[in-house]
């Protein structure tokens, strides 16, 4: 996606970004399966969505948004709103389980609508703004909430 400012250089943005970027893919599969009227193959796809979406929301609540929250307030509350609504949708195949309402596959499928903005916001917004704003400390503390998350992908080999 992004590449202009340079953010992609610091390694929490870069895994940020590659998060981001699974979750792109996998949201492109859902299409089909919704097309399809497939809501086992949409559930087993959110599945992956919420495994890689998981830790990810956990740096960027935990370690990320606070380090910006007092320059952009409303900026970052309606990010973590957007959390919490796509996080509602996802949690309904949580578990293992199929949705059985039926509007639960135009629910995700809106859901990943503002998913795919909002990953938009954060990478032309949020990453350029934490990588003019954010210092030492605030870089410190969002690596080690990634350690303490994880994260769903492997790292990339040198």
């Amino acid at each position: 996606m992004c590449e202009y400012c340079g953010c992609q250089s610091l390694a929490s943005i870069d895994e940020l970004t590659r998060e981001h970027d699974e979750v792109v893919r996998l949201i492109s599969h859902l299409r089909s399966s919704h097309r399809d009227g497939d809501v086992a193959a949409m559930a087993r796809v959110v599945r992956g969505i919420g495994a890689v979406l998981g830790p990810h929301t956990q740096v960027e609540e935990h370690g990320l948004f606070p380090a910006l929250a007092a320059d952009f307030p409303d900026q970052i509350a309606a990010l973590e709103a957007e959390h919490r609504r796509i996080e509602a949708v996802l949690a309904e195949a949580a578990g293992g389980a199929t949705p059985t309402d039926p509007a639960w596959s135009d629910r995700l499928m809106e859901a990943m609508a503002v998913l795919r903005d909002h990953i938009l916001k954060e990478q032309d917004g949020v990453f350029p703004a934490a990588l003019a704003n954010l210092g030492t400390e605030e870089w410190e503390t969002v690596e080690a909430v990634r350690a303490r998350a994880g994260s769903a992908l492997a790292r990339p080999t040198a």
